[in-house]
């Protein structure tokens, strides 16, 4: 197995991918708890904070190499992810988590709409069928009845926005940029979220308990997570990460269970569809386009794309 996935680099991102998103889905626990002694906004900005420091700090140079495009591309990214936070945040206001969470999985049915119209990369047939089970799985895990207000067009504006994120990186990321990108878009979301706390600015947490949710989810789930996001996304097909990315409510329905919150039939049915989707979308494989290829499209005149790639 070790050595399959030093071959063959897709198979890598794959699995590399899925564990940032059990570290995205495990700390919904740990968030849960932190911010509801701390503002949202006040959390979101020490916890990217400690992550675009830390990413700074250990690799300095990264962010020179970029160069003035990558930087662009990194803050446009950057926006999109920081939108997609305060939208999704504003919108758990007025609508209830469970909800939130079938209309953020939306971003799973957005990302090969917003590949296809954007770069008229036209997605397979498998791709939209694992599309359609795992939209299904969440609905099925989330739904028992909404109507559709002022949260639900918050939260689905959140999730157009992730999914821009995710067409944007997995046309611009490559391997030897990931990191740096990664970088620039939590720098750009901690200054969004920081502007977003004045004038007072974020409070600083009183708890110990607090400080160690901001330094976990920071390294683990912020750092490190979308460090992998960005190199698996330069190996992926947007399709295919979208997928992989909804398993994220599965994983935080198998952490809570697992500190004693009852699992009931729709999670687990739901659970079962997301868990098919994705190995359909495994077996399928998924195409990446090749920079040569890229370069033949012609983007739609769409503000996501208003830089050219290299």
């Amino acid at each position: 197995m070790v050595n399959k996935l030093r071959r063959d680099p897709k198979a890598l991102a794959f699995v590399l991918l899925l564990a940032a998103t059990a570290a995205w889905g495990a700390t919904f626990v740990i968030v849960k708890d932190a911010t509801a002694h701390n503002s949202v906004l006040g959390f979101l900005a020490w916890r990217f904070l400690v992550a675009s420091g830390l990413l700074t700090v250990v690799r300095p140079r990264s962010l020179q190499r970029l160069g003035r495009r990558g930087w662009a591309k990194g803050v446009l990214l950057g926006l999109m992810l920081a939108g997609g936070y305060v939208l999704q945040t504003f919108g758990l206001r007025y609508t209830s988590a469970a909800i939130a969470g079938f209309l953020t999985g939306l971003q799973v049915v957005f990302t090969p709409l917003l590949a296809w119209f954007v770069f008229r990369h036209r997605p397979a047939v498998r791709a939209w069928v694992a599309t359609l089970l795992a939209i299904g799985g969440l609905a099925v895990m989330s739904l028992h009845g909404m109507s559709f207000g002022l949260g639900e067009l918050l939260t689905v504006g959140a999730a157009l926005l992730f999914a821009g994120q995710i067409v944007g990186l997995g046309f611009w990321s490559s391997s030897q940029d990931a990191y740096g990108l990664a970088t620039v878009q939590l720098l750009t979301v901690a200054v969004c979220c920081w502007l977003a706390t004045l004038p007072d600015g974020p409070r600083t947490p009183a708890r110990l308990s607090d400080w160690t949710a901001i330094v976990v989810t920071a390294v683990v789930a912020t750092a490190i997570a979308f460090v992998v996001q960005s190199w698996a996304q330069s190996q992926l097909s947007t399709t295919r990460a979208a997928v992989v990315l909804t398993m994220e409510p599965v994983f935080a329905a198998l952490v809570a269970w697992s500190v004693g919150e009852k699992l009931g039939w729709s999670v687990v049915a739901g659970g079962g569809l997301v868990v098919v989707a994705m190995l359909v979308v495994e077996a399928a494989g998924g195409k990446r386009l090749t920079w040569r290829a890229r370069r033949s499209l012609r983007p739609m005149p769409v503000a996501v794309v208003s830089v050219d790639p290299p």
